[in-house]
């Protein structure tokens, strides 16, 4: 992949032919139907149904099983009286439609939603105490779903991805979020070096994460208006975000392993600004 080189002291390493996994061993040889670039096909319960609540016009199909319907009664109700279509299917079938057996028995077609750029989102933005999330270079889709989770948990303004970064809400990131991924505006960045010298002017500290050698984050203050930047395990950082980040931040451990993976650091970093803030 071309792009500027990666500097390797903010990244967590991964063991030696550890890489991240776009999906579970078990679906990745499943074919994945054919999709819309502006349509996510969501599934999980809780999933499909905080997406439904945040946005139901955005609803453009339901599949789902027979012993799903009671549940799902309102939705189906929906769907008749909005010319929207629906339909109960066996598991096979369902399992085709996701792309996945995780599906727990019901499938939507949303339409994707909007993704903001930078400055709208700053300028939008009220004053006062808040933390974001810069994910550089983060991948798997189950991470993300983890993170997005804990960013609704812990109240994440937004969450800040690379210009050139593919990770995009999908089903499978959908599904591990619970609901998490319609509390949490994603944010498309620009130029990196631009969008620090963005989010400086209006008070906001980038804070790395490193495995050894950074600052303990439980002696640490951290700032109220704070930006996570966290990479992607065995890469670490594109050297502009690197550049521009304050403080490099560790979270200190027994030793026995040597680092936490990244959608479990960021519930620690979440946490501890909160308790801060307090």
């Amino acid at each position: 992949m071309s792009g500027p080189p990666r500097t390797p002291w903010p990244g967590r390493r991964s063991p030696p032919g550890r890489t991240e996994r776009a999906d579970r061993p078990e679906e990745a040889a499943r074919p994945r139907p054919p999709r819309n670039d502006d349509e996510v096909r969501l599934f999980g319960l809780n999933a499909v149904r905080a997406a439904f609540a945040a946005r139901p016009g955005d609803l453009r199909k339901l599949w789902l099983l027979a012993e799903r319907m009671g549940e799902m009664r309102d939705v189906m109700a929906w769907c008749v009286a909005n010319r929207r279509g629906y339909t109960v299917v066996d598991a096979d079938e369902l399992a085709k439609v996701a792309g996945t057996q995780h599906h727990e028995g019901v499938v939507m077609a949303m339409r994707r939603p909007d993704e903001l750029g930078l400055s709208a989102f700053l300028r939008d933005l009220p004053a006062g105490p808040c933390q974001l999330l810069w994910l550089d270079g983060v991948g798997n889709p189950h991470n993300f779903g983890a993170i997005l989770r804990s960013a609704a948990h812990f109240g994440v303004t937004a969450v800040l991805l690379p210009k050139d970064s593919p990770l995009a809400l999908s089903g499978a990131a959908v599904r591990v979020a619970e609901g998490g991924a319609e509390a949490v505006p994603l944010v498309r960045l620009g130029r990196s070096d631009n969008s620090a010298t963005q989010l400086q002017g209006l008070g906001f500290q980038l804070l790395a994460t490193v495995v050894r050698g950074g600052d303990d984050l439980y002696a640490l203050p951290l700032p109220p208006r704070c930006v996570w930047v966290l990479g992607a395990e065995g890469e670490g950082l594109d050297l502009a975000v690197a550049a521009a980040c304050s403080r490099k931040v560790g979270i200190p451990g027994s030793g026995r392993v040597e680092s936490l993976n990244v959608a479990s650091a960021t519930a620690v970093l979440l946490a501890e600004w909160c308790r801060q803030r307090r």
